[in-house]
């Protein structure tokens, strides 16, 4: 059954320094809450995969992106909606 994992890195480690969790786990809001007080950082959005190895390999091949990219490229939709985020975020920055 697939399991849903959160990533954590520490900034500026190019994604090397990094920890997980399985979001699943009754202790998940402790950890993740511990995690956040040393430092690390919530990486990407979520990965669903088999087991941990799979989702540290998910992880380590910048899957998220490529599924972004993807995304981008054929669903009408999100690409409408990255235009916008894109309009928005550059009006508050600007």
């Amino acid at each position: 059954m697939a399991t849903k994992y959160q990533f954590f890195t520490i900034p500026n480690s190019d994604r090397k320094k990094y920890t997980y969790l399985d979001m699943a786990s009754d202790t998940f809001l402790v950890e993740k809450s511990g995690l956040l007080e040393q430092g690390f950082e919530i990486e990407d959005d979520v990965i669903i995969a088999e087991s941990s190895e799979e989702a540290v390999e998910k992880y380590k091949s910048n899957f998220i992106y490529v599924m972004e990219d993807y995304n981008a490229s054929t669903n009408v939709f999100y690409t409408l909606y990255m235009m916008f985020k894109s309009l928005f975020t550059s009006k508050k920055n600007g």
